[in-house]
């Protein structure tokens, strides 16, 4: 195979990328998991207010919108390799500056570390698109969907980690919700050696590589590229209605997803100060704080840990019938916080559905909007599809905590058993007029 060593065959290498795509995500997942199950509560113990309960997923998610085109841009030009280590780098930066967040009580690093932390996040969205970069036609959904699986053993150990993270941070004299970040910087860290090992040759490179020479017969020593610009990625979804509605179902997922996820922290806190008789914006006892984490690595391994299954489905089944499958669980999980509100049974099931919902809907979404646009047009509309959910986490995140003071956390299942309704009805539509 040109461009690669004799013994080794395409089908070799792509599994290779998948095995280093899937370590890197394993271990950066570690420091995404910490900051979901802490970030959120640490806001409301700075501010004094829960009107600012999103504000670290708020800047984790405008770092993604604001990361993903550079991201992808930096991907065309340099590869993935150089792409994926920058925003892990980045997102270290991040792990660092919040084991400083809890002793020095300072809002705007709370905000600029977790901004860090969120490049790493669209670090990983990039991941899932960059196990497609060499997958066969008929297996994206499936590689696609271990590359996401994969971050589910770091991104569930991560929560749990508050524990032993606590007592690492006692021993390097900082306080017990600064030690998670320290196993997360040490993760990220490790996914970059990774990665700088496993992508070799890098597989965006290599792919666009075999493209010019299927079309114009250039030698694959010869310098590769031909750069798309991103503005192709805008002009990509602005042509193509399918591309347009496969990225306007995985932007209401995650808009849904992140508006319920970033308030749960604050209402289990809740709950458990009604039931202690305690104060709700006090900071989180060490044993709430090991319930948070539980919940939240449950509701992210509900995330991961079926994506294989749901990339199968997804190519089995059809994409948009899966993509109406995730709006049906959606609203099972709205349902769930409806019906029990003050339950943490309850609630830890809605979270579960949450999470399985997304999965179902990004991974199905993401293979749809992968096989609707050109091969030139590929990468800058996946940046583009990266940004718009970066853009719905933050509208999210920003607005759930308004709602969450006002209407409290039923208000916010409403609103998402209303968003999944309306997306439900877009999605039958569309598939109506294809037929």
């Amino acid at each position: 195979m040109s461009g690669l060593p004799p013994e080794i065959s395409q089908d070799q290498l792509q599994k290779r990328v998948i095995r280093s795509l899937s370590a890197s995500q394993l271990l950066s997942g570690i420091g995404n998991g910490a900051s979901l199950a802490v970030g959120s509560l640490l806001a409301v113990q700075i501010s004094g207010s829960e009107a600012f309960a999103g504000a670290a997923t708020l800047a984790i998610s405008v770092a993604g919108a604001l990361s993903a085109l550079p991201l992808a841009s930096l991907a065309l030009q340099r590869g993935r390799r150089r792409a994926l280590t920058t925003g892990y780098f980045l997102a270290a930066l991040g792990a660092l500056g919040m084991m400083f967040v809890p002793p020095t009580q300072s809002f705007p690093l709370l905000l600029v570390s977790a901004f860090l932390l969120g490049v790493g996040n669209a670090a990983n969205l990039q991941a899932r698109f960059a196990a497609t970069d060499l997958a066969a036609p008929q297996h994206r959904g499936r590689d696609l969907g271990l590359v996401v699986w994969a971050i589910t053993i770091g991104a569930v150990a991560g929560p749990n980690l508050i524990a032993p993270g606590a007592a690492i941070g006692r021993f390097l004299g900082l306080p017990d919700m600064s030690g998670p970040f320290v196993i997360s910087l040490v993760g990220m860290i490790a996914a970059i050696l990774v990665l700088n090992l496993g992508l070799r040759p890098d597989p965006l490179k290599f792919a666009q590589r075999l493209k010019q020479e299927q079309t114009d017969g250039v030698s694959s020593t010869e310098v590769l590229p031909r750069r798309s610009s991103l503005v192709e990625g805008v002009s990509a979804l602005r042509a193509l209605p399918q591309a347009r509605f496969g990225v306007g179902v995985v932007v209401f997922a995650h808009l849904t997803m992140v508006g319920i996820m970033s308030m749960t922290p604050v209402h289990v806190q809740h709950l458990s100060a009604q039931h202690s008789g305690g104060s709700a914006l006090a900071p989180a006892a060490m044993d709430t704080l090991v319930v948070i984490g539980f919940i939240i690595s449950l509701h992210i391994a509900g995330m991961f840990a079926l994506s294989p299954l749901f990339g199968m489905l997804a190519d089995r089944w059809g994409r948009q019938r899966s993509m109406v499958l995730a709006q049906a669980v959606f609203a099972a999980s709205a349902l769930c916080v409806i019906l029990g509100k003050n339950s943490q049974l309850a609630v830890t099931v809605s979270l579960v559905l949450l999470g399985l919902a997304w999965s179902i809907a990004t991974v199905s979404g993401s293979a749809y909007v992968s096989e609707s646009v050109t091969e030139e047009s590929r990468v800058p509309v996946q940046g583009m599809s990266d940004t718009l959910m970066g853009v719905a986490g933050a509208a999210g995140s920003g607005l759930a905590g308004l709602v969450l003071a006002t209407w409290g956390f039923e208000g916010l299942a409403w609103i998402g058993l209303a968003i999944a309704g309306a997306v439900a009805v877009w999605i039958l539509s569309n598939r109506s007029r294809a037929t």
